[in-house]
């Protein structure tokens, strides 16, 4: 089938293709025309349908047709010719004197002419056959002078700055970066009509030039280079090239396959078994992206994976999180440093519970509530983890204490409710706070102590509400040797961005976040929550294995709260299933053959038929050829399952303006 068109020679993902020296006004002069999603702008040619349809045509039959109809009109001519003017000469055109008959004869001529080309010049298509062979043929053989080259106009890049002042001239005598262009025309705009901003913005340009504004880690670059192919002006990431099959838009065919924010703002769901490129062809790329798109100043990125994922250097990250690790510098805030003590202690219990005790889930937020809200009002702070499994299993000491300090900060009677439900409840087999210790204990290890806010040597913790600046985080899961607690970790982390990233008062930097292995994260309230980022500016990543790690009620309500899904090569077929579905349907134009025995004629025909029958042992038939438009599945299961070579992916695309783009068969590896 056509998909065996699309394998090509592989490469190696991992090595960075190689990149021509920078020149900035090269690059910032690239034509960039406006496409629709999925297609990577830089140096993109729109598609040209008349074009496409006249390079479609072969040259051999283009030009066998031509010469069969200018023979036809040769002939049509000849005798037409003939024709016309014999019955001219019958109507008396030879008693006219000698120059009214050579005009008449002329214009019978040019009229038989005219038509003769309009004719079998179309058929012919005489028109194409000129502009393909005869026009570049001409223009070899003519001779001209070459026009002098004209000088090449001089661009001015900082033009859009030139309003700062003479300080911009500093940055057109030293090397910069797309990264620093694009970063200092973001500061640039942020600046506005402030006076004071304006000011401050030249003066740093002055004594900085390239550097001016700079991300405050200082880095102008990833370290060590990019893996990628970037176009920060645009911010895309190229991941591929969208294949030449007839499954593909014809818009789409050959050109590059790229994400932006407009696309990720609506999420993207990936599913492919592990070895199939997911993280290497997808996670990392758009990482990349993302950390050199905050060291522009335009995004913040939250990427979360395994310890041994290969998700970039910690050098590309300015907060590096790793519980187990002791020489990681930063922990987690596992109340996301939430304004509202209700809202963080729901986060964190969705968090501990798993999908088999989901039935237990709102009594387990209200006891987590009855003691973070009175913890909150009495220290000032949340508890530790130590410290809330206490309370939770109703150490009687600690309790005593949290009283104590309720009372000396006058907010006792605030939450005398709550102390109550949660000392009536202690002891009881149907305590969700005993749940919740007995989950907390996961975390509650040496190894992860210092990992998490509130515990005596604990480091600096990063919480999600700092997603109003240019971060890069990156979170390493301990799925090794803490596989249930990086579960948890999983879940609490997705639910905290959803969280965070939509109580935003700032949504000027795009807030995108990474999940390599999210199939412990999803659940339903992480399903309402990716619903409620399309508005936000922010988008999440996630990859999955298998569809079937999700219990089923989730599975649909996933498809359906992330715009951009993702199918890599050997999914199941039952997975096959929810993406065809999602998909849909489109009309294809089928052609049936039928053949049925011949029955006209007469006794002769028949009697022939007979003969041809007694001596050939085959029966005349007759064929009926139907053609008919029905719905067929744009990429039905088995083609899923089966037919995907190795290093593509079949990929749909909605913008956050509603752009939907149809399932389009990509190769990853070019």
């Amino acid at each position: 089938m056509e998909l065996n068109d699309a394998r090509t020679q592989h490469t190696h993902p991992h090595l960075p293709p190689p990149r021509a020296p920078f020149h900035l006004p090269t690059w910032a002069t690239a034509p960039r025309p406006e496409a629709a999603p999925g297609i990577y702008r830089q140096h993109h040619t729109p598609h040209d349908p008349k074009a496409a349809e006249q390079a479609g045509t072969p040259a051999g039959p283009l030009l066998l047709r031509a010469a069969l109809n200018l023979l036809a009109a040769w002939l049509v001519f000849i005798y037409g010719r003939g024709l016309a003017l014999s019955g001219l000469g019958l109507l008396g055109l030879g008693t006219l004197s000698k120059i009214p008959t050579i005009l008449v004869a002329l214009t019978v001529n040019l009229l038989i002419i005219a038509g003769v080309i309009r004719v079998f010049g179309h058929m012919g298509r005489w028109r194409e056959v000129g502009r393909r062979y005869l026009v570049p043929l001409l223009s070899h053989a003519v001779t001209e002078v070459p026009p002098a080259p004209e000088a090449a106009p001089v661009v001015d890049v900082w033009a859009e700055l030139r309003p700062a002042g003479e300080a911009v001239r500093r940055l057109e005598g030293e090397p910069v970066g797309d990264v620093d262009y694009v970063r200092l025309h973001q500061a640039w705009r942020t600046v506005g009509s402030d006076p004071v901003a304006w000011r401050e913005f030249a003066a740093q340009v002055a004594a900085r030039g390239g550097a001016a504004c700079a991300h405050p880690s200082e880095q102008r670059d990833l370290p060590g280079g990019r893996a990628g192919r970037h176009d920060l002006l645009v911010r895309q990431v190229r991941l591929g090239t969208a294949q030449d099959v007839p499954k593909n838009p014809v818009a789409h065919r050959n050109a590059g396959f790229a994400l932006d924010p407009r696309v990720l703002g609506t999420s993207l769901l990936a599913v492919g078994p592990a070895g199939t490129g997911k993280t290497a062809a997808l996670a990392r790329p758009v990482a990349e992206a993302l950390c050199l798109q905050a060291l522009a100043g335009a995004a913040c990125a939250v990427v979360v994976g395994a310890s041994d994922a290969d998700l970039g250097p910690d050098d590309w990250y300015d907060v590096v999180i790793a519980p187990g690790d002791p020489e990681a510098p930063y922990g987690l805030d596992l109340y996301g440093a939430a304004p509202h003590s209700d809202e963080a202690a729901a986060r964190l219990a969705d968090a501990l519970l798993p999908d088999e005790l989901a039935p237990r889930a709102e009594s387990a937020r209200a006891a987590m509530q009855q003691v973070v809200g009175p913890y909150r009002a009495a220290y000032g702070r949340y508890p530790g983890v130590r410290a809330l499994r206490a309370l939770l299993v109703g150490d009687a000491e600690g309790w005593a204490e949290l009283g104590e300090q309720l009372q000396k900060s006058g907010r006792r009677s605030e939450f005398e409710a709550d102390l109550q439900q949660r000392e009536r409840m202690h002891g009881r087999a149907d305590d969700p706070g005993a749940l919740l210790a007995d989950r907390l204990a996961l975390l509650d290890r040496p190894a992860l102590a210092a990992g998490f806010s509130g515990g005596p040597d604990a480091k600096p913790a990063f919480a999600m509400r700092a997603l109003e600046h240019p971060l890069r985080v990156r979170v390493k899961l301990p799925e090794r040797s803490h596989p249930e607690a990086a579960r948890i970790l999983s879940r609490l982390l997705l639910g905290q961005f959803t969280q965070a990233a939509a109580d935003r008062r700032d949504r000027e930097l795009f807030a995108g976040m990474v999940l390599d292995d999210a199939t412990a994260a999803v659940d339903a309230q992480a399903v309402r929550g990716v619903q409620r980022l399309r508005g936000a500016n922010a988008g999440v990543v996630l990859l999955l294995r298998t569809l079937s790690d999700l219990p089923e009620s989730l599975r649909a309500p996933l498809f359906g709260a992330v715009g951009n899904r993702m199918a890599f090569p050997g999914i199941a077929p039952w997975d096959g299933r929810l993406f065809s579905e999602a998909w849909g349907t489109h009309l294809v134009r089928e052609t049936a053959v039928t053949h049925v025995p011949d029955t006209s004629g007469g006794t002769v025909r028949r009697a022939g038929r007979l003969v041809r029958k007694a001596l050939s042992g085959t029966t005349a038939q007759t064929e009926s050829v139907t053609t008919r438009d029905v719905e067929r599945h744009r990429w039905s299961p088995s083609d899923l399952a089966h037919a995907l070579p190795s290093g593509h992916a079949v990929v749909s695309l909605t913008s956050v303006t509603g752009e939907q783009v149809p399932p389009l068969l990509v190769d990853l590896r070019h």
